[in-house]
């Protein structure tokens, strides 16, 4: 995020005197520009020049020499009397008569480091004479400052903080990716003028004719694979500087100016090219000339092509990376020595020996240079600039400015020719109807102020017609392609606060939709039941699905592998409720949670096995009909299911009684909750082998031939490896399919009859392998095809028993069924008829007798 010094943004746009970073933020957020945090100054209090008048040497026990020094800081700060102030300092690198810096008590320097008075080495010192480190000014912490060697004169007493520049507050903005000509002292300037209507001074602008391009350094831009028809590069400006003191330090404003805006000084070469960057927006690079071979080809990279970056990692190139090259043994761009935009290459980088420099600065596809610095994990600060549109303009100028200021303080001489590969497409111009911000925002912008806003950003705008312009943008504003980009300019300028607040009135007649009711019914009618209702990522890895036991041939294998997965362990997305569910129980059961009835809705991916893969496809434009078709095509299905897990204690124990372990009864009986719910009639079968679940003891729910999904006991090997209690139970249906299979008529609940319930109890012996399932269907089907009627309200297996009674090989089964009519109280007759037919039935299918 730009840092913003007062005093900097002062060369571009006029300030007050007296502007705050406070007041600054104002200014600016009026326009956009958020404040992100103010800084504080790197100096609090009291911090002035001091004159050594004494310097006396002292040997101290442990072999230390100290020196106790008198110092005059001027009569407001000196000693009562005026003597000069006494200050110990382990340093050596001063005189008497040298001007230094001094802390004196109250002062705080970066660390924070208060400043007292304290008794040391014998003395009082009355302050500090300080550092480079010290103040935040840099690493030498060796010696202390003499400001006579810095060519800095100042009277003792003088405020050292506006000398030195610690005592400026810093402003951090936040910048939106479409404004990135902010990433600059420049474009925020700019926007401060367009703000307060300050005057602006464009140093983006050359200030004397720049020398006609022609010869130099040999450039080639050859892109071979340009993204989206888009070259990677449309120009690259270059000038080579002979002679230059590269390694010396920069300026102490120049160092003090990058430290403010958060980046490091390193030596004069590199500090020039990054503070013309912050200054203007345009990254720029420089290169040692004894280490380059020309020509330098700036081209796609070759797949196996490797590059030793700046910050000496090695790394593989991908063929979209756009890189810089030379020819250091005649062969052409046989060598690579820079990612473009994003950073160079350690075998051309400017060094301890570097006298000569070659200075580029170019202009490259915003697009190329995002998913380069992605791919490769580099967010340098020139990638932020390229990857938000640079100026394709300021490349001559930003070179020019470099040049001027590596003579000026490095000394050197420019070569007179100047490389400039120049393949810029200029900013189309569109048409704009003048009412159309108006009509967009609902602000009754008139087409003078329109005119003046476009003018403002710096637009050139042509008259089309009596109600239109025709708008070109400026070359900085990539971001402006069409007529809704300048009625935000517009809408912004003019003031958001000019924009009236209206809340739309919501339209009758909406609502949520039916299967959107009534999947939170489902979810109401199982927490009502004593469920607890859950949330869970919907991702899985191969171990989960090994712990349900899964085949290595079953479709729940099939799964769709995440790119960039939040964890190695978990890169497949779910295609069973359960994998993440079970998870969630054994957290429970792990944290002493022993009892657990859980339940989760949401989505599963269930790809197709000749599904097609999805296309990639190039950013920063439309695709095509076929492409979003070939997309819809390679998306899975993703349908939603509703899924159970309960262990342990289904009703606890108490004075009441010794209460009931959770069964699979409990997960049956919570699936035909769900169903009953939507209005469906499950049908449940026997299913012998199931994982996760126990061969035998699993249930297949179905409606009509449709497959809707499983309850019943968990295998347990399953139980086990989730260290859940024993015999826990689980239930998964198919939400979207049970929902397509409800009744296309609403559900009609049944009238409250008002005669009594007439209660008959049977118990039907019949052969032991035969589902207890089938023989509730066929006591439902007698009871119904009664001379009676249809007058079941409820039936229930209440009752399973095995034993010498009912004979070898059979069981007891005992329904107790309820019947009502809604117009009569039945009688007795009505009720044995009910009985008998359910005994007839039952015998008909599976041979069954009432149980004496």
């Amino acid at each position: 995020m730009p840092r913003i010094p007062l005093t900097w943004l002062g060369e571009h746009v006029e300030i007050p005197a007296d502007l705050s970073a406070e007041q600054l933020a104002a200014d600016l957020v009026r326009v956009g520009l958020e404040e992100e945090a103010i800084l504080p100054a790197a100096v609090s209090g009291p911090l002035v020049v001091g004159l050594v008048v004494e310097r006396t040497p002292e040997e101290q026990k442990n072999g230390k020499t100290i020196n106790w020094c008198r110092v005059e800081v001027g009569p407001e700060h000196n000693e009562p009397g005026g003597a000069p102030r006494g200050i110990v300092c382990g340093a050596h690198n001063f005189e008497v008569g040298d001007s230094v810096v001094v802390a004196l008590p109250g002062a705080v320097l970066p660390g924070p480091f208060p400043i007292a008075s304290r008794k040391t080495y014998g003395h009082v010192s009355d302050g500090m004479i300080c550092s480079q480190r010290e103040l935040g000014l840099g690493d030498d912490h060796a010696g202390i400052i003499v400001l006579s060697r810095l060519g800095i004169e100042a009277a003792p007493g003088t405020d050292a903080r506006e000398l030195l520049g610690l005592g400026e507050e810093v402003l951090e903005i936040n910048v939106t990716p479409d404004r990135g000509y902010c990433f600059s002292m420049r474009g925020v300037a700019r926007e401060y003028s367009l703000s307060t209507g300050a005057r602006f001074t464009d140093h983006g602008l050359p200030t004397s004719p720049l020398p006609v391009a022609g010869g130099g350094f040999a450039v080639e831009i050859d892109d071979a694979a340009p993204i989206n028809g888009v070259p990677g590069a449309d120009r690259f400006v270059a000038q080579v500087v002979r002679g230059v003191r590269a390694n010396d330090p920069s300026p102490r404003w120049m160092q003090q100016r990058l430290q403010q805006a958060g980046m490091r000084p390193i030596n004069l070469a590199v500090d020039v090219t990054n503070y013309v960057m912050l200054d203007l927006g345009q990254p720029l690079h420089a290169y040692d000339l004894a280490k380059v071979a020309a020509p330098i080809v700036v081209r796609r990279a070759v797949s196996g092509e490797k590059i030793r970056t700046l910050d000496d990692v090695e790394r593989a190139l991908d063929p979209e990376d756009l890189v810089i090259t030379d020819s250091p043994d005649g062969v052409r761009s046989s060598r690579v020595i820079g990612l473009a935009a994003v950073m160079g290459g350690g075998d051309s980088e400017v060094g301890p020996d570097t006298t000569d420099l070659l200075i580029e600065a170019a202009h490259f596809d915003p697009i190329t240079v995002a998913r380069t610095a992605r791919r490769h994990k580099l967010p340098s600060e020139a990638a932020k600039r390229f990857e938000r549109g640079a100026d394709p303009l300021l490349p001559r100028v930003a070179v020019a400015r470099t040049v001027a200021l590596l003579v000026e303080h490095g000394g050197g001489v420019p070569d007179a020719e100047v490389t400039d590969v120049f393949d810029v497409v200029p900013p189309q111009s569109f048409v704009l109807p003048l009412d159309l911000p108006a009509r967009l925002v609902g602000v009754d912008y008139t087409p003078d102020e329109v005119r003046d806003v476009l003018v403002s950003i710096g637009c050139v705008v042509e008259t089309a017609g009596p109600d239109a312009v025709r708008v070109t943008p400026p070359s900085w504003r990539p971001d402006l392609l069409v007529g809704v980009d300048l009625v935000e300019e517009v809408a912004r300028l003019r003031g958001y606060d000019a924009i009236p607040s209206i809340l739309p009135s919501a339209p009758g007649g909406r609502g949520l939709t039916p299967g959107q009711r009534t999947r939170r019914s489902v979810a109401r009618a199982l927490a009502e039941s004593g469920l607890v209702q859950v949330l869970s990522y919907p991702f899985m890895g191969t171990e989960q699905l090994d712990a349900l036991g899964v085949p290595p041939d079953d479709a729940r294998r099939r799964a769709v592998r995440l790119v960039n997965p939040l964890s190695d362990e978990q890169p497949f997305m779910r295609t069973t409720l359960l994998v993440t569910l079970l998870d969630t129980a054994r957290r429970n059961v792990g944290r002493g949670a022993t009892d657990v009835a859980i339940f989760e809705t949401g989505l599963v991916t269930r790809p197709l096995a000749d599904a097609p893969p999805a296309p990639r496809l190039p950013g920063g434009i439309r695709p095509s009909d076929a492409q979003l078709a070939a997309i819809d095509a390679a998306i899975p299905p993703q349908p939603q299911r509703v899924a159970g897990v309960l262990a342990g204690a289904r009703e606890p124990a108490g004075w009441w009684g010794p209460g009931r372990r959770a069964d699979h009864t409990d997960a049956l009986a919570a699936a035909r909750l769900v169903a009953d719910v939507v209005g469906v009639e499950l049908t449940v079968t026997a299913d012998a082998d199931h994982l996760p679940w126990h061969p035998g003891r699993c249930a297949r729910l179905s409606v009509g031939d449709v497959s809707l999904g499983f309850a019943g006991e968990l295998h347990p090997n399953v139980v086990a490896a989730h260290g859940l209690p024993a015999r826990a139970v689980a239930f998964e249906l198919d939400l979207d399919a049970l929902l397509a299979a409800a009744p296309a008529e609403p559900y009609q609940a049944w009238a409250v009859s008002t005669f009594p319930v007439a209660k008959e109890d049977i118990a039907l012996v019949v052969p032991a392998d035969v589902p207890a399932a089938d023989v509730l269907d066929a006591v439902r089907v007698g009871a119904v095809a009664s001379p009676a009627g249809d007058v079941v309200e409820d039936i229930r297996l209440f009752d399973v028993f095995e034993g010498e009674q009912v004979g070898a090989g059979n069981r007891s089964l005992a329904f107790a069924l309820r019947l009502r009519a809604d117009d009569r109280t039945l009688t007795a007759q009505e009720a044995a008829a009910v009985r008998e037919a359910v005994v007839a039935e039952a015998h008909r299918r599976f041979g069954a007798t009432l149980r004496a």
